[in-house]
């Protein structure tokens, strides 16, 4: 009770004190055994702005766990995260308000209108232009299991604690308010903070806040907290604490990030020296105390190094341990002191980060490679990715996004980017960003800019154009095509030497700018690998030309060091001696893109089907790590079994646009040869286009394909088929709209073909569609007609298949594919009528219609149903239906299909069951990577 008095005490005092800031003090119990805070808070809301406020906006972030379909739900679904869906409900998390009222006890209106995590309270008065209004609100808290955000209760019962409380937003002229989308992005006022904690006696706390006093009953531990300036609370109730303090000059950081590989008094000085690089190039941190904790690192880590298994470590003993407390030690120094909004401007705050990591890196580690000691292994020290300096990563995984056309502007509002932009190459991007300003500008200019921005505006709402203002006073040189072009844009960066004229002593260089963007670039004179001049243009947004002084210099490069996150270097060369503007290179497997050479790869392949066997062979192919718009593969083989040359060749080239919904155009040429048989084989050829269209908004699944091909197929002639077609041509046309999500699933084909002796038409349509009680339902609608048919007489080998496709256009990756006994005539590709029970008619040469249909018995096992219509010219119309268990262990990736009811009756009781059953199983790399790209991408 006397603890409570002294409590009650501070808080008026505080409250009294406060002028320009919110005051938020907290009285919080924890219910361990229900998970549950029971919070009595009293904000006192001071309006800054010029506007008198009817409604008060606050952040109630702790609800927006509350339920599968708040922003944050919806979030989730679209990363393709299902553990949230699956979850009970108990472990979800939500905010039970009990009541909120004034200082007289009044009870005042709010309501949380579409969004559950946004609070809209009014008070009973206007609160005019500089007066404060206190609110009182008492609810409780339940905590969500920390699995889904790695905040909340963990499986031992510890409490990591991010959006707990109710928090006002910021009014500056609007509301700055919006739902919690799990981007970390709550926007909070600064504000003076008084928590006091009530929990079992077995609980540590641990915050940024400073202590006021601590006291333990019986079974509670009442911990009193404060401060001022704050725009997070975060805290930490654990059992048995592994969080250490760490003194350095500058402040105290409180981390419980180990590695077993630098002992202690190491770890110490490695703080230590993060701590005072940050001071000298940013300028003194406010707070005498920083928490950083291993949920904060694994939330932001250092993608590539968090990749690895904690036994792998190319890098040496304690490179590691300072790069995870170099970035997020950063992280919090940024933004617990810049004021940015961390949604809609957060930009700033990544290439901060990432800036200064790579500054980081320049002065303590000037000669780590991207991948460390492996550099240095026989194996991969021949490979350009050993060349490389570990600052190269940042440019090289923002163009693995541009490369893909799925890059977006710095400035993008933060829960618009895709997943790995957010995470990864937006703050990338920015970072090398800075890092071509400061060479532009000169590398002391940006430098002392950022530190003299930073004293100025620690603790002042800014946006991001405060930054641009203050740099613009500081250089004569002009710095709004990095704002205007560079960051505000999408538009890639990519220059070409477009001539080079001889001026008595003096080269008259022309530039072009591929894009449409102004910016400037670098040209530097080369004599072989020594730099003799360097120089930077003005911003160009077109064409220009600049003259240099032709001294010893025998080539030209554009961006030579690199300084400029450039979409392709490789058109950056023009020779002034010699006739190769640069040499051509062949490296044994695939490798980084190195932009001095024009690069050819060749690596070992092996693949498998029935009747070649093990086919082994050598690929050589021009495509890199990263993507190209010119991309060809040679791939000869030989087949064991078959005894035969086989293999592949293809060559296309991807045309992508920046702007609008038409995003790419895809010309190509492919050619196989391989077996279709035993001692058969068949050589096919296939010149294509292809139309990509997509929604501008990226976070957005839809896309939609026209694909043009002309199938031409030459076969061996079969014996034991004098009927079959071996030679044919087949012009397909396809139209294609996609929009895979984990809750909506919608795929739909309309395709044509026609050759000499038939045209058909078909239709399929693909629907999945997971309820909220956790049901999932499988629908699946094929339906196809010949307009004429000129095979039907003879053979059904161009007929619709009810349950296996001839495939005569071998576009299907079948192990056996002329296989109809044996365990590889069992594969099951879900095309045409998708059946999984073989039927009689197993072909239609008139019209099929199918529907196929499955849903969830418990988890991965659903009961799946067909039903269809098959109509054949002699034998008229035949209605069919398979029913069975379907064990989808991958949906779509690995699936056991066991027939149990069709047509044929009751199929366990037939002879030869286990020749019923049916699989899907795939084992291409590109094919299962998609389970990867479709949670980032």
């Amino acid at each position: 009770m006397i603890v409570r008095k002294i409590f009650y005490s501070i808080l008026f005092c505080l409250a009294f004190q406060a002028t320009a800031q919110h005051t938020i003090n907290i009285d919080a119990t924890l219910n361990a055994s229900e998970k549950t805070i029971s919070i009595k808070q009293q904000i006192t809301y001071k309006n800054s702005s010029e506007d008198t406020l009817k409604e008060i906006y606050f952040f109630d972030w702790a609800n927006s766990f509350s339920s599968k379909t708040t922003p944050l739900g919806k979030r989730f679904s679209e990363n393709y995260e299902s553990a949230f869906h699956f979850e009970k409900d108990e472990d979800r998390g939500r905010t039970d308000i009990e009541k909120i009222y004034n200082n007289s006890a009044v009870p005042l209106q709010w309501q949380r209108g579409d969004a559950a995590d946004i609070l809209r309270i009014i008070p009973e008065t206007p609160l005019l232009p500089g007066d404060s209004y206190t609110f009182n609100l008492e609810y409780i808290v339940k905590v969500p299991n920390d699995r889904f955000t790695r905040y909340g209760i963990n499986n031992i019962e510890d409490y990591r604690l991010r959006y707990w409380f109710i928090a006002p937003a910021i009014y500056n002229g609007e509301w700055q308010v919006f739902s919690n989308k799990n981007t970390d992005d709550l926007y909070l006022p600064p504000s003076e903070f008084s928590i006091a904690i009530h929990l079992p006696k077995a609980y540590s706390v641990t915050s940024d806040f400073d202590v006021v006093s601590e006291t333990i009953s019986d079974k509670t531990k009442t911990t009193v907290l404060s401060g001022k300036d704050r725009t997070k609370a975060v805290l930490y109730f654990i059992k048995n604490s592994n969080f250490e303090t760490i003194e350095t000059d500058k402040l105290k950081v409180v981390t419980n990030i180990e590695n077993s590989k630098v002992n202690p008094p190491v770890q110490a000085l490695m703080i230590d020296r993060v701590v005072r690089f940050l001071d000298e190039k940013l300028g003194s941190y406010p707070f005498d105390k920083m928490v950083i904790s291993q949920t904060d690192y694994k939330t932001n880590p250092v993608y590539g190094l968090n990749q690895l298994p904690s036994f792998i470590s190319p890098f040496p003993d304690g490179f590691e341990y300072d790069m995870e407390q170099l970035k997020t030690i950063t992280r919090h120094y940024i933004d617990n002191t810049l004021m940015l909004n961390p949604r809609n401007d957060f930009w700033l705050q990544d290439a901060l980060q990432t800036y200064l990591m790579m500054e980081y890196v320049d002065t303590y580690y000037p000669k780590m490679k991207i991948i460390g000691n492996l550099s240095n292994w026989w194996v991969i020290r021949w490979a350009h990715a050993a060349d490389l300096e570990f600052n190269d990563q940042y440019p090289i995984l923002y163009l693995n996004m541009a490369r893909n056309n799925i890059h977006q502007a710095l400035t993008t509002p933060k829960d618009s980017l895709l997943k790995y932009n957010m995470n990864i190459a937006t703050g990338y991007y920015g970072g090398s960003g800075l890092k071509y300003l400061s060479d532009y500008l000169g590398e002391d200019v940006l430098n002392e800019s950022i530190h003299q921005f930073y004293i100025e505006n620690k603790l002042k709402q800014i946006k991001s154009s405060d930054f641009e203002a203050f740099l613009s006073k500081r250089t004569d040189l002009p710095i709004n095509w990095f704002f205007d072009d560079f960051a505000d844009s999408r538009t890639t960066i990519d220059f070409k030497i477009k001539r080079v004229e001889k001026e008595g002593d003096s080269l008259k260089v022309l530039i072009k700018n591929n894009r449409k963007s102004e910016l400037p670039v670098s040209l530097y004179g080369l004599n072989k690998d020594e730099i003799v001049y360097k120089t930077w243009t003005k911003p160009i947004d077109s064409v220009s030309s600049i003259t240099i002084p032709a001294a010893n210099i025998r080539k030209l490069a554009l961006n030579y060091g690199g300084e400029i996150p450039e979409y392709n270097r490789r058109n950056n060369f023009k020779a002034v001696k010699g006739l190769l503007n640069k040499p051509i290179q062949f490296r044994l497997f695939q490798d980084v893109e190195d932009p001095n050479y024009a690069q050819a790869f060749f690596m070992p392949i092996f693949e498998y089907n029935l009747y070649d066997g093990v086919s082994a062979g050598l690929r050589l192919y021009n495509k890199t790590v990263l993507p190209k718009a010119v991309q060809y593969s040679l791939e000869p083989q030989f087949g064991f079994r078959s005894k035969t040359l086989v293999g592949r060749a293809s060559v296309k080239y991807t045309q992508t646009m920046n702007e609008g919904n038409l995003y790419a155009m895809r010309y190509g040429f492919s050619g196989n040869y391989y077996s279709y048989d035993r001692g058969l084989f068949y050589k096919k050829f296939t010149p294509y286009i292809t139309f990509a269209f997509r929604n501008p908004d990226l976070r957005d699944n839809e896309k939609q394909y026209i694909d043009l091909r002309s199938v031409n197929v030459y076969q061996d002639d079969d014996p034991n088929n004098p009927n079959q077609e071996p030679n044919y041509s087949v012009f397909n046309m396809r139209y294609v709209y996609s929009n895979p999500n984990l809750i909506n699933y919608f795929r739909g084909v309309v395709d044509y073909e026609i050759s000499s002796r038939f045209s058909k038409l078909s239709v399929n349509f693909e629907y999945r569609k997971l309820f909220l009680s956790n049901r999932q339902l499988d629908l699946r609608f094929f339906a196809g007609a010949f307009l004429f048919n000129d095979t039907r007489e003879n053979e059904d080998f161009f007929s619709f298949a009810l349950d296996r496709p001839t495939d005569y256009l071998f576009d299907y990756n079948y192990y056996g594919r002329s296989e109809d006994s044996g365990l590889f005539s069992q594969q099951l590709i879900m095309a045409e009528g998708g059946f999984k029970s073989q039927l009689e008619p197993a072909y239609a040469n008139s019209w099929i219609a199918t529907v196929n249909g499955s849903t969830n018995i418990w988890k991965w096992i659903y009961a799946y149903g067909d039903a269809g219509l098959v109509h054949n010219k002699a034998r008229g119309t035949n209605a069919v239906f398979d029913s069975g268990i379907r064990l989808s262990l991958v949906a779509d990736y690995f699936e056991l299909y066991f027939p149990v009811y069709s047509s044929l009756g009751f199929e366990p009781g037939l002879p030869h069951y286990d020749e019923k059953v049916r699989f899907i199983i795939t084992i291409s790399p590109k094919t299962l990577l998609g389970l990867f790209t479709r949670r980032w991408y």
